[in-house]
């Protein structure tokens, strides 16, 4: 079988039907698997092959019951990150000699076990991620696809010559290959912590490269066990170090290390943009220009008009504003509504919040905690700044329960320029804005320093192709939701302070990680 039929032959990870009986009773036989068997435990970092526990810890706790740790994670100081960095450097003088395919194989084994142990990575998101179900599910699939699309896209690209030759000239031998960075900081965030974790580790190893895995703070043990799966499939050492860390003092000294080639980092746009001006300015000793690949969050919002189908419209508005309590880059947490509909609209959307029920995730309800003390109080403070500048219908309270819960809360007569509206909030916040007409509300969704994910519900089909052209945003959807990318399918990444659009699950996206050789020779 040729490589082109192989990649065509991607398929996407299945997700879970959890309302079946028995894909349930397995999912919460996985939780308490889990419970019993990889809870409470100290975890090291992981540097050249070699286990190193540190008396400095970062206590993982489930956000959903405050009394359940989820295990004690070493954590690195600026001495351990420099030993991360040489171990890194001496792996990758001989990872960047093995044959693309060859790496692409540890991806392909590694997504083979992760599908054989899908509920227990799952079932580890739903205790320290305050993951419900179907979001661990999701992830973990996520993740699946990352490692089976990379490893394949990894063959491509080493074959290029073979499927996009050069232009010839005559009496030459040109030849262009993609050849790896070098070193690279990877530093995912804590609410995909496996898929995004995964893919940006992936992306870049696959490609050649060496890295120092630093996971977010809430979420390292979940960064552990893939730490650990990729070691299970026989990646040799030094190739993936994982260092747990502050940011302030581990993720600054790799940012600024001279020997650092590249930073991969999906967060927030005030982090993001505080590793662009770090990165920017060359350290004593650098040779390159540092390539930095941010996602770094979004505004994002959907545009409903008169002639859409209104209950699908508020189904959307609900899923994307709510699905895992708002803490996606992706999540709509602005409705933008035609007048004539609106009353409607938000009547609809309204109820539908009213029915989420809240509570432990591994009960499967389909509201948790968000994430942290810190996330639960910038919420309720953004809570109290929305009963200012809108109507409450919904929520507008902490929720009971042993964790950070927050009811799902819906703001409505929301001015465009209001700070609920304008900036990110990551948490069940939704704001719904009024608009005259269809072109209003397009440049009420535009009017945004964030560019990432969007949506237009519409039965026009010359409405929907100047939405397409002008709402203005990394991934545009029509009458669907706007949460939800599909390796391959929604290669994702956003404008503006959205980040570099670096499109994860694309086709380019290796690309980034790697720099074009064009060796020609005369015959």
């Amino acid at each position: 079988m040729s490589t082109m039929a192989k990649l065509e032959g991607f398929r996407n990870e299945p997700f879970t039907d959890f309302r079946q009986e028995p894909a349930r009773q397995a999912m919460e036989e996985a939780i308490a698997r889990v419970k019993s068997e990889e809870l409470r435990r100290e975890i090291p970092l992981r540097i050249g092959g070699r286990d190193i526990f540190t008396d400095t810890k970062i206590h993982s706790i489930n956000p959903g019951n405050l009394d359940e740790t989820i295990g004690w994670v070493s954590k690195a100081d600026r001495d351990l990150a420099e030993q991360a960095m040489q171990a890194a450097l001496e792996a990758f003088e001989s990872w960047k000699k093995v044959p693309p395919r060859e790496r692409a194989q540890y991806l392909l084994k590694a997504a083979a076990l992760m599908t054989e142990r899908k509920h227990e990575f799952s079932a580890l998101m739903v205790l320290e991620a305050g993951k419900n179900y179907a979001e661990a599910d999701a992830d973990t699939a996520e993740a699946i696809d990352f490692l089976n699309f990379y490893a394949r896209e990894m063959i491509r690209l080493s074959e290029i010559n073979e499927t996009m030759p050069l232009t010839p000239v005559p009496g030459e031998q040109n030849r262009l290959t993609y050849i790896p960075l070098g070193v690279g900081v990877i530093i995912p965030p804590w609410n995909f912590p496996l898929a995004i974790c995964v893919g940006m580790t992936s992306a870049a190893i696959v490609s050649g490269n060496t890295v120092l895995l630093k996971p977010a703070s809430n979420t390292p043990v979940i960064a552990y066990k893939f730490a650990a799966l990729m070691e299970e499939v026989g990646l040799p050492a030094g190739v993936l170090n994982f260092i747990p860390g502050s940011g302030g003092e581990v993720g600054d000294y790799l940012t600024t290390h001279p020997q650092t080639r590249f930073i991969s980092f999906t967060g927030s746009k005030e982090v993001g943009l505080r590793i662009s001006k770090l990165a920017a300015e060359p350290a004593p000793g650098q040779i390159w220009i540092k390539r930095l690949v941010a996602e770094m969050g979004g505004k994002d919002g959907i545009v409903v008009d008169e002639t859409a189908d209104l209950d699908a419209a508020a189904q959307a508005i609900v899923a994307s504003a709510f699905g895992y309590q708002g803490q996606k880059c992706s999540a709509g947490s602005r409705a933008l509504i035609v007048e004539s509909v609106y009353d409607e609209v938000v009547e609809k959307v309204v109820r539908l919040t009213k029915q989420l029920e809240i509570g432990l995730p591994e009960e499967n309800k389909a509201v948790g905690p968000v994430i942290d003390e810190a996330s639960f109080r910038k919420i309720l403070d953004y809570i109290e700044i929305g009963k200012q500048e809108g109507q409450l219908l919904a929520g507008g309270r902490q929720a009971e329960g042993n964790g950070y819960y927050i009811e799902p809360t819906v703001f409505a007569g929301v001015d465009g320029k209001a700070r609920i509206m304008q900036e990110e909030i990551f948490g069940p916040v939704l704001a719904i804005g009024q608009a005259k007409d269809w072109r209003e509300a397009i440049a009420m969704y535009n009017d945004t320093e964030f560019g990432l994910t969007g949506a237009f519900f519409s039965r026009e089909e010359d409405r929907i192709s100047e939405a397409l052209e002008t709402m203005h945003c990394g991934n545009l959807y029509i009458n669907r939701k706007c949460t939800g990318a599909l390796v391959g399918a929604h290669p994702f990444g956003g404008f503006n302070l959205s980040g570099t659009d670096s499109k994860a699950g694309g086709y380019d996206y290796l690309l980034l990680f790697t720099q074009a050789k064009l060796t020609s020779r005369k015959l």
